[in-house]
């Protein structure tokens, strides 16, 4: 049943850590809390571990938490689901280039995607912090972002502070990211 949720899960890091392979790191802290296959410390030592070797870091990453989960079975399946949906993407995306290139929504989309990728990564770089430089709880964080584009600043702070208060899954905010870039982007 491990190497299933550990596809599960891999699988759904790739579809939706959308920014990089640090963008995997909100999805690995949230396995880190639901099972067992690694605690939140041993993710700030896959971070650093990913960092340092060569490769891509969410690969790496993904590489060394399923080896935790499952060893080198766990490590192979992990890693394969991990880059399967930017595979699936690729061929999908390639044959309506044309189309995805010029499609306002698309563009509007991904205008909300960016700062909700950088809310996601700030929730889990402090989560980092926590762990690896605070000796007790921090209840509450001053000033975060000082940007030039007020709407991502804005749309940041909405889904930054919903992700602190609600804790829902990285997917739900991911999903409001690409709603609000359209509708704060659309003409009326």
């Amino acid at each position: 049943m491990t190497f299933l949720y550990l596809f599960l899960e891999f699988f759904k890091s790739g579809l939706f850590a959308i920014g990089g392979g640090m963008a995997t790191i909100p999805f690995l802290y949230e396995i880190a809390k639901n099972y067992d296959w690694y605690t939140t410390s041993e993710l700030v030592d896959m971070i650093a571990i990913s960092e340092s070797t060569p490769g891509p870091v969410g690969v790496n990453m993904a590489t060394f938490a399923g080896y935790l989960a499952g060893g080198v079975p766990g490590s192979i399946l992990a890693t394969l689901s991990l880059v399967l949906p930017s595979y699936i993407i690729i061929i999908i995306i390639a044959r309506m280039l044309d189309a995805f290139q010029k499609n306002k929504y698309v563009k509007n989309a991904f205008d909300g995607l960016r700062p909700t990728v950088v809310g996601l990564l700030t929730v889990a770089s402090f989560a980092i912090v926590k762990v690896s430089f605070l000796k007790e709880e921090v209840k509450e964080i001053e000033k975060l972002l000082v940007a030039i584009d007020w709407k991502a600043v804005v749309l940041f702070a909405i889904l930054f502070g919903a992700v602190v208060k609600w804790k829902k899954h990285p997917i739900v905010y991911i999903g409001a990211g690409a709603v609000a870039g359209i509708l704060l982007n659309m003409q009326f």
